[in-house]
């Protein structure tokens, strides 16, 4: 036996059992949060609407693979002027042959007209659209319907968050706060210039990178990213100022954005009612996880390390 390991072995032994005893015993694993979603009954699920849903394909990749992201749009009442104008630019299929415009690392995906600061060259608008401005970024106090779900402490950014139809809603203190929706990984916004312009929804963006709370009630957010994400954060990155592309031939093309009620064969989406058992469950599991591979529980989680849980259903429409 060699010396490390007697000297090892002679220090074990001469340990009383009240010192091994200090060292606490990890309680039994519990599920893990993909367990909690896996096991979610039917009823804790709901469906998402074809008409809240935003179809973007983009041009194939190199290897010949269709591109396509499904968007779903951020539900009444909040930034329902943009959503209303985002509405009609897909109906108007204003978003045909423009393209991606702005890979920025760690930050956004950012689409559009590539054209839109050249007036001369710049893609004529369809008529109708609604003037926005900064004000609707916030719902004021008393205008939101009633939120449910897990609390969750949310400090510095708001007071709390809560939940409205799937959606994570941060909220200011008191007897009727004012709301917004907030900004995580795959969340979808609108592109502006500086204050006071707002944006039309024609310039959108969708978060790739950490999320950059800064943004909350700073810009419209309209939507979340619930499928094809993985062809947004691969994109090559931009050289240009905060990730311009700097040539047309680095853009990737938008072949069309469509309304989901207007995509033919399109599936189903749902998400985990966050009224249920079920996302409760989830939520206190991310907060505090005990599942095999934790040493240690946090006690409690951020709302974007909580995103509510969406599937594609089997069935199609």
């Amino acid at each position: 036996m060699s010396i490390r390991r007697l000297l090892a072995f002679v220090i074990l032994s001469a340990a009383s059992p009240a010192a091994l005893a200090l060292t606490p015993a990890l309680p039994a694993p519990e599920v893990a949060p993909s367990e909690i979603v896996a096991a979610a009954p039917a009823e804790a699920w709901t469906t998402i609407a074809a008409d809240q849903l935003l179809v973007m394909d983009l041009a194939p990749d190199a290897a010949g693979h269709a591109r396509r992201v499904v968007i779903q749009l951020v539900p009444a009442p909040w930034s329902q002027g943009w959503v209303g104008n985002i509405r009609k630019l897909a109906q108007a299929h204003w978003w045909d042959a423009t393209a991606i415009t702005r890979v920025q690392d760690g930050y956004v995906v950012q689409w559009g007209d590539p054209d839109a600061e050249n007036k001369a060259r710049a893609k004529a608008l369809p008529s109708g659209l609604l003037t926005t401005s900064q004000g609707g970024y916030v719902l004021t106090g008393g205008a939101a319907p009633p939120l449910s779900g897990p609390k969750l402490a949310d400090a510095p950014y708001s007071a709390k968050i809560r939940y409205f139809a799937g959606w994570p809603i941060a909220m200011e203190a008191g007897h009727a706060p004012a709301t917004w929706p907030v900004h995580c990984y795959g969340t979808v916004g609108v592109g502006r210039d500086m204050p006071p312009d707002a944006g039309t929804g024609a310039e959108l963006y969708a978060v790739i990178g950490q999320a950059p709370r800064q943004l909350d009630r700073n810009i419209a957010v309209v939507g979340r990213v619930i499928d094809g994400m993985e062809w947004l954060s691969s994109l090559p990155r931009g050289h240009g100022e905060i990730g311009f592309y700097q040539t047309p031939a680095e853009r990737t093309p938008i072949r069309s954005i469509r309304l989901g009620s207007e995509v033919p064969d399109l599936g189903t989406w749902q998400y985990l009612s966050t009224d249920s058992p079920a996302f409760a469950r989830y939520v206190a599991a991310r907060a505090n996880r005990r599942d095999a591979f934790y040493v240690r529980s946090a006690g409690g989680v951020d709302v974007c390390n909580a995103p509510v849980p969406i599937r594609r259903a089997l069935a199609k429409r």
